[in-house]
């Protein structure tokens, strides 16, 4: 009986690591390429614009209020530049340095705006939140978590009219393995700081608060179809803002690479774009000043006559220039409102403290 009861303890004992290892976090994120390292649950080891959590288990309940962010979620130190249709890349990840662990459930993501507050010092517990991406199933036996679970980054772009200002992103993984029993779901929310750039005007319609905006017996959240092959599932949390309905829900994209808080190197420009990324879609190149191409049956022209052509040409390449800044100029200006000093002036920090 002794023998037994001892094998039984270390059977136990050998387990729990796996156990602790079955969840996960963001280990990591990206905006427009721009990547940021989050921290060790319960580990502040360094600025990120992700809002630590204190364990990498699972939010059981959905009248929890660590369903806002994350358990007992602190906030985070950075706030980080963002535009209406920037691509998000969320890098989930499990305990002991691990893949993220599960494959049957949604992909949720929420935003919620900061008001006037900095969201380094914003507390969401009364916020109102839109949805603006869900993925569920592939097809239908395939969830999209399967490819999280597999190493793959989840993909979200924000609305391409959402309005300047600090916002939080709510990205979900809804783990539902267990979701055939009442209270069965395992949620797993987490908090991006951003302050968004641009001058669009779009505010959402429809919003939810957490908690509240789930319920134990939702079909989406008890489901004991979940695990039969070809059954349909329905997302919780109300329908996608409209202010995301023209952008995509999400997708998955191959695993994002560790890197510290830091920015990735600059893409090159296209044709079209200036020195500052902008693009009149024309077609020109408007990085190079062009001039007419010389026409070789000048050459038995007087010498005079050249140096009248070369004058006409040198007059050319400065209008040429000249018109060209005054485009750019006038494209910066068409971009500006209300809040683009307020908005530079973030930028500017934000470069210096980098």
């Amino acid at each position: 009986m002794k023998t037994f009861v001892a094998i039984a303890i270390l059977s136990l004992a050998a387990s729990t690591p796996t156990l602790v290892n079955a969840h996960g976090f963001i280990r990591q994120v990206a905006i427009d390429g721009r990547r940021y390292a989050g921290n060790l649950h319960n580990s502040d080891k360094g600025a990120s614009p992700i809002r630590l959590v204190g364990g990498i288990g699972p939010v059981k309940g959905t009248n929890s209020k660590d369903l806002i962010c994350g358990l007992s979620a602190q906030n985070a130190e950075m706030v980080v530049p963002a535009n209406p249709g920037s691509t998000v890349s969320f890098q989930w990840s499990g305990g002991g340095n691990q893949r993220w662990p599960h494959s049957t459930g949604p992909l949720i993501t929420y935003m919620t705006s900061c008001g006037p507050t900095s969201c380094d010092k914003f507390d969401p517990t009364n916020a109102k939140w839109f949805k603006i991406a869900q993925l569920g199933k592939k097809d239908a036996n395939t969830w999209f978590q399967e490819d999280i679970e597999r190493g793959s980054a989840l993909n979200v772009t924000l609305p391409k009219n959402l309005s300047p200002g600090g916002y939080l992103i709510r990205q979900e993984i809804i783990a539902l393995h267990h979701a055939t029993s009442m209270g069965g779901a395992e949620f797993y929310p987490s908090c991006i700081q951003v302050q968004i750039g641009g001058c669009e005007t779009g505010f959402p319609l429809q919003t939810v608060s957490f908690p509240g905006a789930y319920s134990d017996s939702d079909p989406g959240i008890f489901d004991p179809d979940v695990h039969s092959p070809g059954s349909f599932y329905n997302f919780p949390g109300g329908p996608v803002s409209e202010l995301a309905a023209a952008s995509n829900s999400g997708a998955v994209s191959e695993q994002l690479t560790d890197s510290a808080t830091s920015p990735s190197p600059s893409s090159s420009l296209s044709a079209d774009d200036d020195a500052y990324g902008y693009n009149d879609g024309d077609g020109s190149d408007d990085n190079t000043s062009s001039a007419p191409a010389s026409d070789t049956s000048q050459d038995n022209v007087p010498l005079v006559l050249h140096i009248v052509l070369a004058a006409v040409n040198a007059f050319l390449l400065v209008g040429h220039s000249f018109l060209d800044r005054s485009r750019r100029r006038a494209k910066r200006k068409s971009c500006r409102c209300g809040d683009a000093e307020q908005e530079s002036q973030f930028e500017l920090e934000y470069i210096l403290s980098a």
